[in-house]
């Protein structure tokens, strides 16, 4: 009874019935919308804190600067090959699934959204009030700050360093605790924060560009069950579907919240006490996913490309498709882990092979919808290198 009534099953139910009242009974779930957005701030809340002490404590526990380069480099190529073959996956199914846009116009609206540059995200690396990051949620200032930090104090005489060291360990189980309370939450979070997704946007604007939909949904799929449960399989020695149970929790977070960020506390407390994964490890390793991972943005946005192209008429050379690659590969590791982060980065994608911007329009109705399968991508991409990562470093 204990196990039918676990906080995983609850969500799973919520979800359920966040769906079905969203249809039924719109009205009520519009006006409910508060309990998802208190949900959603409790997360956002703790989120900060616990990337700081996470990142922090996996440095400082590290017997030398060889392990951080090693955990480092073993970490980046993860998320850079499986980022790229999110994108490789979405262009293959878009040349084998043509696109029947003759019911969709070739016009529409225009749309304000601000463009992303790289000489932009550069420059906003560096934190020049470390303070001020803290306050407005800047995780990737946060990163760079603790692993700045944990450095610094691993250098201090082994007193200090365990003084300081000390205090951030307690605070580190501090946070996880609080992390758990929230965790309580998400059966009632996740319902409200689904029933005003459908009572917002409608079952109708999805069965209109259901092409679209199927497209970005088969990709999903293919890379989240094919290309990552193989990675699991073969690279990390795990079998997916165990691990996949063992994790099930933060995926449903994150299909509800559509953020990795929102959804890191839950993927710190079921990596390291379900999954077992090593706590320095993990620690960095999910922290930082949430940041630069983002393989199903990375594959959405490939895949937009090509249907806006197909929408407006304009035919891809297959040197257009490669610059597609590279700019949605690397605009996804400059996403911001925010619901729709995407729409912001992908007119880095559109602009690079000269598709017009208003297109995002076209997709915009039911970007929230698409984001709660890509986000669940991109943490199920985190958790796997997690455990990929540790298995390596255990070596």
């Amino acid at each position: 009874m204990k196990k039918i009534l676990s906080i995983e099953n609850l969500t799973v139910l919520g979800i359920i019935l966040g769906v079905i009242a969203g249809i039924y009974i719109p009205d009520l779930m519009l006006n409910l919308k508060i309990i998802g957005d208190v949900f959603l701030n409790l997360l956002k809340m703790i989120v900060i804190p616990l990337i700081f002490v996470s990142i922090f404590m996996s440095i400082a526990s590290l017997s030398s600067s060889d392990d951080l380069k090693d955990l480092g480099i073993k970490a980046f190529l993860y998320y850079v090959s499986t980022t790229a073959l999110a994108v490789l996956t979405g262009i293959i199914i878009t040349n084998i699934i043509q696109f029947d846009v003759s019911d969709i116009s070739k016009s529409s609206e225009t749309i304000k959204v601000n463009h992303f540059t790289w000489e932009s995200f550069i420059n906003n690396l560096i934190p020049s009030n470390i303070f001020q990051s803290f306050a407005e949620g800047k995780a990737i200032h946060v990163i760079i700050f603790s692993i700045l930090f944990a450095i610094a104090v691993v250098g201090l005489a082994n007193r200090k360093k365990e003084i300081i060291v000390g205090f951030f360990d307690g605070a580190n189980d501090a946070f996880l605790k609080i992390a758990k309370w929230i965790i309580a939450l998400s059966p009632v979070g996740v319902f409200a924060l689904i029933g005003y997704v459908v009572a917002d946007k409608g079952i109708g604007v999805i069965i209109s560009l259901w092409q679209y939909v199927v497209v970005v949904l088969i990709g999903i799929f293919i890379h989240a069950v094919i290309n990552l449960g193989l990675i699991a399989y073969i690279v990390g020695k795990v079998n997916p579907f165990k691990y996949f149970k063992q994790v099930r929790e933060a995926l449903l977070i994150a299909f509800s919240t559509c953020s990795s960020s929102a959804t890191l506390p839950v993927s710190l407390e079921v990596a390291t006490e379900k999954a077992k994964v090593d706590k320095k490890v993990a620690g960095f390793v999910l922290p930082l996913g949430a940041t630069v991972n983002m393989d199903g943005t990375a594959l959405y946005e490939a895949v937009a490309a090509v249907f806006i192209a197909s929408v407006y008429g304009i035919e891809l050379s297959l040197f257009q498709q490669i610059i597609v690659f590279i700019t949605a590969t690397l605009a996804a590791i400059g996403a911001a882990s925010i619901p729709s982060a995407g729409l912001v980065t992908m007119t880095l994608v559109f602009s690079a092979v000269g598709l017009p911007l208003e297109g995002i329009a076209l997709i915009i109705a039911i970007d929230r919808f698409l984001d709660m399968f890509r986000t669940a991508t991109n943490v199920w991409g985190d958790l796997i290198g997690a455990k990929v990562v540790a298995r390596f470093m255990n070596k």
